[in-house]
Parts: structure tokens; sequence; C-alpha cells
């Protein structure tokens, strides 16, 4: 009886040691990741990283080293992401998501916007070919130093701000502008024009499948064709249901026959179908 008891403890442990294994030690990260959206003017600009310290060392030319291509951060790449192009001077950052790296100097900084954002640090090979930016610009010695490299955007304004770089005693800064005007522009041309042809189509075909006013639904429907014109087959197959809901059988024929020839031209069987039968259905009706 001894021996099974044994026995039975030495399962348990091993069985508690399997339990615990699973489990993890959390412990606080070094260089913790920091992410944050700044909307300048109608831009949205999104930068991902993670933010080592200084930590008594000296950082630039030490624990950075000058002249070396440098993932700014630590751990995974640090990513920026731009919802409108961005113009640093006369270089142009089309919209989209980037890598960062830097090469710092002695006295200036080299910034590279890269098209991968997979890495976990520098490429094993460079590719210039996915480099959609560099620029540069000289330090600004800090009199207080950032204990924590801090990636900011500053200087906010409508029409464009301030990306700055700071840790230990050094920070770069790179001013960039935007095309606000021709985007407050362009929004209110849109919306002063009135709906589009894809805004009265969902309009009418939401009625339509509700149940709701054929006639005002038929009105959007009608203004829908106007603007996309008659190779629009799935627009005037609602504008035929939408008559035959209202009881007016020629026009509704008419319309699956326009209906019909359209979507013969652009291969759509299934919208040949279901007009032929629709027009034999019709006909029956009127």
């Amino acid at each position: 009886m001894l021996l099974n008891w044994k026995s039975l403890i030495t399962v348990y442990s091993i069985v508690l040691l399997s339990l615990t294994g699973f489990s993890q030690v959390e412990t606080p990260q070094l260089s913790p990741r920091c992410n944050f959206t700044q909307t300048v003017g109608l831009t949205n600009i999104t930068v991902d990283y993670s933010r080592p310290s200084k930590r008594n060392r000296i950082v630039f030319g030490n624990v950075v080293p000058f002249d070396k291509t440098w993932r700014l951060g630590a751990n995974k790449n640090s990513t920026i992401d731009i919802s409108e192009d961005v113009y640093f001077g006369a270089d142009t950052l089309t919209k989209g998501e980037y890598a960062l790296f830097a090469i710092p100097g002695e006295k200036s900084w080299e910034l590279v916007f890269y098209k991968e954002t997979s890495n976990w640090g520098t490429p094993d090979t460079w590719d210039e070919s996915k480099v959609a930016c560099r620029l540069k610009a000289q330090i600004t010695p800090l009199t207080i130093p950032f204990e924590t490299m801090t990636i900011a955007i500053d200087d906010i304004g409508t029409k464009g701000a301030t990306l700055n770089i700071s840790w230990d005693e050094v920070r770069v800064s790179y001013p960039f502008t935007l095309q606000t005007e021709d985007q407050v522009v362009k929004s209110i041309a849109s919306v002063m024009a009135g709906p589009s042809a894809s805004d009265y189509y969902k309009s009418a075909k939401y009625y339509l499948a509700e149940g709701l006013d054929a006639e005002k639904a038929l009105v959007w429907i009608t203004k829908a064709i106007e603007m996309r014109g008659e190779s629009a087959y799935w627009m005037i197959r609602v504008q035929a249901e939408l008559y035959a809901n209202v009881g007016k059988y020629d026009q509704a024929i008419a319309a699956a026959k326009r209906s019909l020839e359209a979507a013969k031209k652009s291969d759509s069987a299934r919208y040949v179908d279901m007009n032929e039968k629709s027009i034999i259905e019709w006909s029956k009706k009127k």
C-alpha cells in the first residue's frame, strides 16, 4: 500500500510540473511598444514603434553606431502609415505604410522610408528599389536629454506639421506639408454635386427590397441610369422591377428588354435569364 501512495505522489508531481510548464513568467519590456495616430489637416498618420531607453548609456556612437543603417527604435521595425501623400520639401512620400530606418551621423541624420515592413531589424539584403524616400536633417542638440526614444508629430497646422525624433541629447526634425486645400476642394465639389449614380441606385434598390415608395424609387433609379448610361443593365433591371411593382407592365417590359440587351453585351447570363423570364411573366399580366 505504501508503494501505491508513493506512486500516486510521483504521478501527481509529474502532472503538476507539466501543467506549470505551460505558464509564462511576465516581465516588463525594456523597449515597450507605442502606437499613435495623429490627424494633420485631413490626413491620418499612424506611427508604430518600440521605445528603447538610455539607461545610463552613451547612445549615439555607442549603442547606436554612427554612419550605419539602424532600425529606428527596437525590436520589430518601426512603421509609419499615411493616408495621403506627404511632401518633405521637394521629396514626395506617397500614401501607404513604410518601415523607418535611420543613418545617424555626428552632425546630421538620414531618415529612410522602406516599403518592406515585416523585417525584424535591418533587412538581410538591402533592396534600394524598396526605398520610397530618403531625407536628411541636421541634428539639434538638446540641453535636457530624452531618456526614452520618442517619435512625435509636432507644430501641427492644417497644411502640415513636423516629424520629430528625439533621444538622449539629439533631436532631428523633418517638416512636411500636405495638399489639404486640394482635398477640401474635392470634398466640397463632391458634396455640392449631389448624389452619385451609385447613391441613387442603392437607394432605389433598398426601397424595392423593402417594398417602400416605388414611385419615389423610380425617380431615383431613372436618375442613376441617366448618369451611368444604358450599359448599366443591373440598374435598368431595378427600374423594370419597380415599374412592374406599380402595375406599369408596358414600361416594365420595355426596361427589361433594355436590360436584357445590355446584359447580353456584357455576357451576364444571370441577368439575361432573369429578364427573359420577367418579359414572359409580365406579358401575361398586361
